[in-house]
């Protein structure tokens, strides 16, 4: 079925016959999980319709919003019929259904390793952060934990990755084509710079690539200031 799969995607390549595409993408403006979404969109050449969350009015518990994600997070992709939350499990739809401008390699290592990079991130890194679980630490042990608790397990990651890219990374993540770890890894790293005011030099990996995301046309428009829902 995989076989299949690959060989009508190269046909639809050769034809230049991609699906039409028929998206609707409910995210938050400062969300890194809606970020990686947005990013991925643009890479692909996707069009679709943006309808804002706002997460500090609380309009993820919604009954509305309750019926596409009963968790309340964003970002949920709808394609139709098809509705898809948990920005890992919409990209790997998108990558199924929308294969053109792959966000996986072919080589297995390199496919492997855009993967690991992209679990770090979503594993070990951005649950750690939620606003909600910082809340909960600064209503439990005050502001200072909070700034503590974040930075102490951002560089953490950060630090696997700068080891895990190494010996990989050519102008992104794991080589000079954008991939999925790419997608996972510039929100996360501009998050880590502007909001926690992590030193991104310490890890001269991730310092070099984060720089090479700033002139990548699809980063530009997926980054927090560039959305309807932005407060400048």
């Amino acid at each position: 079925m995989e076989a299949n799969r690959k060989m009508h995607n190269q046909e639809q390549k050769a034809a230049g016959t991609w699906p039409l595409s028929n998206l609707v993408l409910y995210s938050f403006w400062q969300s890194s999980c809606s970020w990686r979404v947005r990013f991925a969109l643009k890479l692909k050449g996707l069009p679709y319709e943006y309808r804002a969350v706002d997460l500090v009015k609380g309009e993820q518990f919604s009954p509305e919003f309750q019926r596409l994600n009963p968790l309340g997070y964003v970002p949920v992709l709808v394609d139709g019929g098809v509705v898809v939350s948990d920005s890992f499990a919409i990209l790997m739809y998108l990558e199924d259904k929308y294969p053109q401008n792959t966000l996986l390699p072919e080589d297995p290592q390199l496919r492997a390793l855009n993967l690991q990079a992209a679990g770090v991130v979503t594993s070990s890194i951005q649950p750690l952060h939620m606003q909600s679980l910082l809340k909960y630490i600064e209503d439990k042990f005050g502001p200072e934990e909070r700034l503590l608790w974040a930075k102490t397990h951002i560089e953490k990651g950060l630090l696997a990755l700068e080891k895990l890219l190494k010996g990989f990374a050519g102008q992104y993540a794991t080589g000079n084509s954008l991939y999925l770890a790419d997608v996972f890894l510039a929100p996360q790293i501009a998050v880590a710079v502007s909001r926690f005011k992590i030193d991104i030099t310490q890890y001269p990996t991730l310092s070099r690539i984060h720089e090479s995301y700033k002139s990548v046309p699809a980063f530009l428009a997926s980054i927090p200031e560039a959305q309807a829902d932005a407060s400048h």
